[in-house]
């Protein structure tokens, strides 16, 4: 494939990923005086499960390969929940690639129906390719496929953090996804910590992806009482719906700096080729020196 022929893919795909994509967190959000949605999802057509079933993140297990104490960023101003997008540090070759494991909390009866949220191929291949990741997964997620969620979550390879319980909006509008209001908001992100902890998961870090990708003060302002680091990104795969693995890669290695963050996606129906896809993307990255971390590697850092 030519250079101009995967850029012209590419450009395709994220084209795709910007008109309502089912499923699929993958937008970049900021606060009111900051920068717009990226990247669309589609709309979910339940309302948001409210009830807490836990206060706070979960404390992460050292004995599993977790940190013991996973590094944070410090609040923002008037004690706003902090955004990181990218390292600090960027001299140093490291890229983090993260994959959000979403499912809706209306989107049941698709699974019954034989529709795979989940991708263990990826995971397979992740393991393969010896690439610390860090996996944004909703409770929903967890629920579904509770066996899977566990032996991530037991896997030192892997971290997995916090992507809502519902994969409802944290900001309105945000692509169609129904909105939760504060009190919803706080208590949805609860809800998929007690999910992670029901599966047995316990590389748990307290790190937190908004659904689409959208945010504002308000939002922020719900969550600062969870003691999370929200984590965008620097990098859009375009994997979402993408039929061509090439164009997904190109875009990742067009686009990856020292301390990116790049986000794609740990879901087949929705993200097809994400593992062939990741498959060309590490090898060509290591050749040029870069080396795979855990988002909470390069917080640290």
């Amino acid at each position: 494939m030519t250079n101009s022929v995967r850029k012209v893919a590419a450009a395709a795909a994220t084209a795709v990923l910007g008109a309502a994509l089912a499923g699929c967190g993958g937008g970049a959000g900021a606060p009111d005086a900051g920068r717009e949605a990226r990247m669309g999802t589609p709309a979910a057509s339940a309302s948001a499960a409210a009830s807490a079933a836990a206060s706070g993140p979960p404390a992460a297990s050292p004995q599993a390969g977790a940190p013991a104490k996973p590094p944070t960023m410090a609040p923002g101003p008037n004690g706003l929940t902090p955004v990181f997008e990218r390292a600090k540090q960027q001299t140093d070759k490291t890229v983090a690639l993260t994959f959000d494991a979403d499912m809706t909390s209306d989107q049941g009866p698709r699974a019954a129906d034989g529709e795979h949220f989940d991708n263990p191929a990826l995971i397979s291949a992740l393991r393969t390719l010896k690439v610390p990741s860090t996996i944004f997964m909703t409770g929903r997620w967890a629920e579904e496929y509770p066996d899977q969620a566990k032996s991530i979550g037991t896997d030192p390879n892997f971290e997995i953090a916090n992507h809502s319980y519902s994969h409802h909006a944290f900001k309105s509008p945000c692509y169609g996804l129904p909105a939760l209001d504060a009190a919803a908001a706080r208590a949805d992100v609860d809800r998929a910590f007690a999910a992670f902890r029901q599966a047995g998961a316990v590389n748990t870090v307290p790190y937190f992806r908004f659904p689409g990708g959208c945010y504002d003060d308000q939002a922020l302002r719900a969550l600062s009482t969870a003691k999370v680091t929200a984590v965008q990104w620097d990098v859009v795969s375009g994997d979402a719906f993408a039929k061509d693995p090439d164009a997904v890669a190109e875009q990742v290695l067009s686009g990856v700096k020292p301390g990116s963050v790049v986000v794609m996606h740990c879901t087949r129906s929705a993200a097809p080729v994400t593992e062939e896809a990741v498959r060309k993307i590490v090898p060509e990255l290591r050749k040029r020196g870069y080396r795979f971390v855990k988002v909470s590697e390069l917080i640290g850092r």
